[in-house]
């Protein structure tokens, strides 16, 4: 459930990215496949190639204060546009670097204040089981 949820909040996060930053949009007849698309791999690419790119990019993530972890995101969220045109054909486009800097921060923005609307019910699940177990 936790997976589907996240997949939500990245689709809606690349909506409405692709609402306000000239330069990202969403072109073809099925827009909701290219949206849906491109969230996913946005969500593999934020599980496998943004940590490395962290990790590989330490010193210069340090030099700019974390102001680097905002270039990182550009290239992982242009990344995923290209992947989605060029591998599966999905019209989420990318069209530059500033629209995926300006992109990535909105995809970050917009994931984080959605995330911290989705209630994790693992968590209450054993928050509760414990309390009655101290009881």
């Amino acid at each position: 459930m936790r997976l589907l949820i996240r997949w939500l909040i990245n689709s809606i996060a690349l909506v409405v990215a692709a609402f306000l930053i000239p330069g990202i949009e969403v072109q073809g007849e099925s827009a909701f496949v290219a949206v849906a698309v491109t969230a996913v791999i946005l969500g593999l690419l934020n599980a496998t190639l943004r940590p490395i790119l962290a990790f590989l990019a330490c010193g210069f993530v340090l030099l700019t204060l974390g102001l680097g972890l905002l270039v990182i995101n550009a290239f992982v969220l242009w990344s995923a546009s290209w992947i989605a045109q060029n591998w599966f054909g999905a019209g989420f486009v990318v069209d530059g670097f500033w629209p995926a800097f300006f992109g990535g921060i909105v995809v970050s923005l917009v994931s984080l204040a959605l995330s911290s609307f989705a209630e994790d019910t693992d968590d209450g699940r054993r928050k509760s089981s414990l309390s009655r177990r101290s009881v």
